[in-house]
């Protein structure tokens, strides 16, 4: 792995597992429980400077990456409780750079930290209900195909580890 790769994927990319088994998917939900808690042990006592310090040199600030955590993690909630309650909906994609440069991301990251901690906790309830035929209904994403609610949770599980790395990646390199 480049530098520049392990920078942008400290935990390594995405890569599907054999998310059918229960006892996989309860390790997914649980890593969505605890990303709340996480997350903000990782920006804890983090100051203005820091938190607009980019976690690689063109990359995200750390005030970007929490916003773009609650973004991203509504976006995949209503995702979820679409494919639920439709045929295989194909749902709308955005564009997560220009979310992340609009105003509100200069905003303090408490109120993103705030809606990460009650929509995962609405997620993980709603996640521990379902039962195995649920985990194989799922959406259609318009670039990257059909996919079913248990590898959707996988990819958060991922997503969610793999945002807090840059953070906590950051924090190691710049000894804060």
């Amino acid at each position: 792995m480049t530098d520049l790769e392990e920078l942008r994927y400290p935990i390594g990319r995405f890569t599907p597992t054999a998310t059918s088994l229960p006892g996989i998917r309860a390790a997914h939900i649980q890593t969505l429980r605890e990303l709340p808690d996480h997350l903000r042990a990782a920006v804890a006592g983090l100051k203005d400077a820091q938190l607009d310090t980019p976690y690689r040199k063109g990359g995200w600030t750390v005030r970007q990456v929490v916003h773009h955590l609650a973004d991203s993690h509504a976006q995949a909630y209503i995702r979820c409780k679409t494919a639920l309650t439709e045929d295989w909906p194909v749902v709308k994609v955005y564009n997560e750079a220009a979310w992340a440069n609009l105003p509100d991301s200069k905003l303090p990251i408490d109120g993103s930290l705030a809606l990460i901690a009650a929509l995962h906790e609405s997620w993980v309830a709603l996640l521990e209900l379902l039962g195995d035929e649920d985990f194989r209904k799922g959406y259609t994403h318009p670039e990257r195909g059909r996919i079913d609610l248990a590898k959707a949770l996988a990819m958060y599980d991922w997503h969610s580890r793999h945002h807090t790395a840059h953070i906590t990646c950051l924090r190691a390199r710049q000894g804060w």
